[in-house]
């Protein structure tokens, strides 16, 4: 198999659960296919079948965020988020932020995301991204919607803003990449914290720890696809229906049961991001 192949899919989930952060568009790009209203009913009826009935596309850029809400509105089963990505703000200006604002309150919107700091790309500076950020945080409170974190190699400035700045009433942290002292932080800060593929792989072991300290009422699982493609499958292309190896993987390491966690997970989605729970 090339590294280029989907991966096969997993057994079926005993329960339904949700993908709280995939990048439907990014995947129709890897694939060299247009991000058509097909390519997303194909995408969602191969993660029905394995029990991912929902999904939360990530906007990052005016023209991506703009695709998510349209899709949103266009599939009962996909949800949206939209925000300029931090490695993306170069350029966005009062006119970008008034067409966000539009966007967001778009009753398929249901978050602000995602956004923070990123210090691994030097696509833009720091000074940069934290202004975005700041804005970011205060359109999330504006439209009274949860605000979905992007933090690489940025968690005490993560931290520093949303304290200085007051955080909305609702904070996610996406493909939550801290240890267990950040997490025992976010838990008391009252965020939640999202795991993504990487709670799979052999040279995680901090991020399962970080995993054992979080309540199972604060924590979300999601793909990231087409990205952190969770072990036996990393490096090849990430899809909601992968999520089931994600699921396992997290309540492994937090040792209870799938169908617990999955619970969790349902009414979490439910209460913070006002994502429909399916029926177990």
């Amino acid at each position: 198999m090339s590294r280029t192949d989907p991966p096969p899919p997993p057994p079926p989930l005993p329960s339904p659960i949700f993908d709280s952060h995939c990048h439907l568009d990014a995947m129709a790009q890897r694939a060299g296919v247009e991000p058509s209203g097909a390519f997303v009913a194909a995408v969602m009826d191969a993660a029905r079948a394995v029990g991912v009935v929902r999904v939360i596309t990530i906007g990052d850029t005016l023209a991506s965020s703009a695709w998510c809400a349209r899709t949103a509105g266009e599939h009962p089963d996909v949800y949206a988020a939209v925000a300029v990505h931090p490695t993306e703000v170069a350029g966005l200006d009062d006119e970008g932020y008034l067409e966000l604002e539009r966007l967001a309150r778009q009753p398929r919107v249901v978050a602000i995301g995602e956004t923070g700091l990123d210090y691994h790309w030097e696509r833009t500076t720091p000074a940069q991204q934290e202004e975005h950020f700041r804005r970011h945080i205060d359109l999330a409170k504006r439209v009274g919607k949860p605000l979905v974190i992007h933090d690489r190699d940025a968690h005490t400035d993560i931290l520093r803003i949303l304290d200085s700045e007051g955080a909305p009433a609702s904070v996610v942290f996406h493909g939550f990449s801290g240890d267990e002292a950040m997490a025992r932080v976010c838990v008391d800060a009252g965020y939640v914290l999202s795991f993504p593929g990487v709670i799979t792989f052999t040279n995680a072991p901090a991020l399962r720890a970080a995993a054992r300290a979080v309540p199972v009422d604060r924590i979300l699982v999601e793909t990231d696809a087409p990205f952190l493609t969770p072990h036996p499958f990393r490096g090849r292309p990430n899809a909601p229906y992968l999520l089931p190896h994600t699921l396992l993987g997290l309540a492994a390491a937090k040792g209870c049961e799938p169908d617990e966690l999955a619970a969790a997970i349902r009414r979490t989605g439910a209460s913070v991001l006002r994502v429909a729970s399916p029926a177990p």
